[in-house]
This record gives C-alpha cells, sequence and structure tokens, in this order.
C-alpha cells in the first residue's frame, strides 16, 4: 500500500477541517454584521424614542406655563406660580381631570426641571428600554407614573383633612422626580458596581449608592426650599419601583435556571434587598423593620415570600448579570466597553454576592 494511500483519509480529515473553520469564520462575519446592523437599528430606534418622548415633554411644559399665566393675567389666580388643574395632579380636582394621574408625570414647572428630567428620561430611558425592551419599559412607566401620582394625591387628601387646611389639598403634583427615583433603582439593579467617575476623576460614585444619595439631596431641598412635592415623590419613586421590580416584573433569564418562558418574575437577590439602597450603618435597622412590614404584607396576601431556591436563583441572576456584559451607563454599546472594566465589575458583582451569601449562612 502506497503511504497517499495511507495518508488520504488524513488528508480528507484536514480539509473537512479546515473548512468546517472557514465555513465557521463566515458565519461569524455575517452574524457580527447582522448583529452590527441589528444594534444600529436599534440605537436608530431608540433615539427616535427618545426624540419623541422629549419632544412631548417640552410641549407640555409650553402649554402648561401659557396656561398659568393666562389664569394670573384674567384675575382668575393671585399667583402666576398657580396650578393647571388639567395638566398637573391637583388632589381637590382629582375626579374631574384623572388623567392627570399619568400626565402629570411628564409636566415640568420649570426651565431648570425640564432640561434635567429631559435628559434623565433621553439617557437613562434610553438604557432601560435596550436592556428591558420597549414594552416592558412602557409598562415600567406606566405602573410608575399611575401609582406614584395616586398615592401623592391620597396623601395629601389625608393631610389636607386631618390639618384642617383645605389649601394643602390645592397643589399641584407633577414632574420627573418619581421617574428619576425609579431609574436610580432600576440602575441598582442592572449595574451596581458600575463606578461614575466626576470631575476628571476627583469623585467615583458608584451607581448603587445614587438612590440615597438622591434622596438626601431631596430632603435637603424639602428642608430649606419648600419642595416638599419633590421629596415624597422621590420617595415613592423609590418605594413602588423597587416593589415592582423586586415582586412582580419578569427578569430575563441570564442564569439558565427558569422554566418560565418569560423569565423569572422578581428578583429575590439579597443584593437587591431594601436595606441595600443604604449605608451599611443603617442597614441592620431598616432590614428588621422592612422584614416586619413584609411580614405583614405576607400575611394580608400582597406579597408571596420568596424561597431558598428563589433567593439562590436571584444571586445567580446577579453573577449572570456581571458576566454578560451588559451596557455601561455613559457607553451603551457592549462593545464599546473596555474589557477590563467589564471584568473589575463582574468580580465586584461575584465578591458582593459571595459576600450576601456568607450574611446568609
Amino acid at each position: 500500500m502506497e503511504l497517499r494511500e495511507v495518508l488520504s483519509p488524513w488528508n480528507h480529515g484536514v480539509q473537512a477541517a479546515v473548512e468546517g473553520v472557514e465555513v465557521g469564520r463566515a458565519r461569524r462575519a455575517a452574524d457580527e454584521q447582522t448583529s452590527s446592523r441589528g444594534t444600529s437599528e436599534d440605537d436608530d430606534d431608540d433615539d427616535e424614542s427618545g426624540r419623541e418622548v422629549t419632544t412631548g415633554r417640552v410641549v407640555l411644559f409650553i402649554l402648561h406655563t401659557a396656561t398659568r399665566y393666562k389664569h394670573y393675567v384674567v384675575g382668575e389666580s393671585s399667583s402666576s406660580f398657580s396650578a393647571v388643574p388639567y395638566l398637573l395632579a391637583v388632589p381637590s380636582k382629582i375626579l374631574f381631570y384623572p388623567w392627570t394621574l399619568i400626565c402629570a408625570t411628564f409636566v415640568e414647572q420649570n426651565i431648570v426641571t425640564l432640561l434635567i428630567n429631559g435628559a434623565t428620561m433621553f439617557y437613562g430611558g434610553k438604557y432601560l428600554e435596550r436592556a428591558w425592551g420597549s414594552r416592558e419599559f412602557g409598562k415600567f412607566i406606566l405602573v410608575l407614573a399611575l401609582a406614584s401620582n395616586l398615592s401623592m394625591v391620597l396623601l395629601y387628601l389625608t393631610t389636607a383633612a386631618i390639618r384642617g387646611k383645605p389649601e394643602i389639598a390645592m397643589k399641584g403634583i407633577g414632574g420627573g422626580i418619581a421617574v428619576q427615583s425609579s431609574f436610580l433603582v432600576a440602575f441598582k439593579q442592572l449595574v451596581p458596581e458600575h463606578t461614575v467617575t466626576i470631575l476628571r476623576g476627583l469623585v467615583k460614585i458608584r451607581v448603587k449608592h445614587f438612590p440615597a444619595i438622591f434622596l438626601l439631596l431631596n430632603f435637603i431641598g424639602a428642608l430649606f426650599l419648600g419642595t416638599d412635592v419633590a421629596f415624597h415623590l422621590s420617595w415613592l419613586g423609590l418605594l413602588i419601583s423597587w416593589t415592582f421590580l423586586r415582586f412582580y416584573k419578569y427578569q430575563p433569564d441570564l442564569s439558565g435556571t427558569s422554566t418560565s418562558g418569560r423569565g423569572i418574575k422578581g428578583d429575590a437577590s439579597d443584593t437587591f434587598a431594601f436595606a441595600c439602597f443604604f449605608p451599611d450603618a443603617i442597614q441592620p435597622p431598616i432590614n428588621f423593620v422592612a422584614e416586619r412590614i413584609f411580614a405583614i404584607l405576607v400575611a394580608v396576601r400582597i406579597c408571596t415570600p420568596f424561597s431558598a431556591e428563589d433567593v439562590a436563583s436571584g444571586n445567580e441572576q446577579v453573577l449572570a448579570r456581571g458576566e454578560a456584559g451588559l451596557p455601561s451607563l455613559l457607553n451603551n454599546s457592549v462593545r464599546g466597553t473596555p474589557r477590563s472594566g467589564k471584568r473589575e465589575e463582574a468580580e465586584r458583582r461575584r465578591a458582593l454576592a459571595l459576600k450576601a451569601l456568607h450574611l446568609r449562612l
């Protein structure tokens, strides 16, 4: 038997392997091109939807300002800063203008808050829309707007009745403070260990600390500037968004532990517990109170307790999100994120999850 005949099967195998590698490379190149094209199209869609929301907020601001000024000029109110009940949620008139329970969230009363909340909705909304999808993001905003404004109306009506001051129920409730607070909660869930650098590296803050800082700033504003509406909205935004994300919203299954086609309901991870939104020094008392409130909610069947499997699955989701390379807050492209940064963030997530597991044990 000649050497050529002996080596013939081997040569055919090598040739087939080479052809397989080339086909695989071609397929990967095609997939990357398709993915790049899809990402570009998604970016265009996100930009378009963001521009539409921003334009809508500007239109509502102009309409509210013009209507408020008209009421002042014709003498219907003694102040040019009076509330417009068919754009803002006014507790005493909410039965006549029920649509304000939703639209009031997108109405700003001055140019400064318009710019701040407009930027928040555009950039933060674009990030969350890419992470969750347009439908889930829209559902999140709708639940937040309706629940926060309805809670504010009930709170101010009750306060006015108890204190005997009907003018409290005449306050206009509106603005995107609740949206800002809810976005920070969502960022805390998705990228808690991401570090935001301010002033060219002089100040570095991790995303997980933003909710507590935001509440503190609104508390200071309520004390010295009288912005009690913004303070209450910031708390309601945190509580409502955390409750929705913790117990009700379906999360994409990144760890492969779910058997449901809709993903995992809620987020039972230890790192997303309510006490983890605050500094370590005050977490024990907050956790004590939160557990007692949760026990009451479970007793009245508003909430369902998490099982050990739910908690373990939630902790695996935290690790999987870190390893999946979610888009950074300042750069929505996964490919544009440095590998070292993603690796460090994944390591911080893993260490945090292990610490939480150690505390539970």
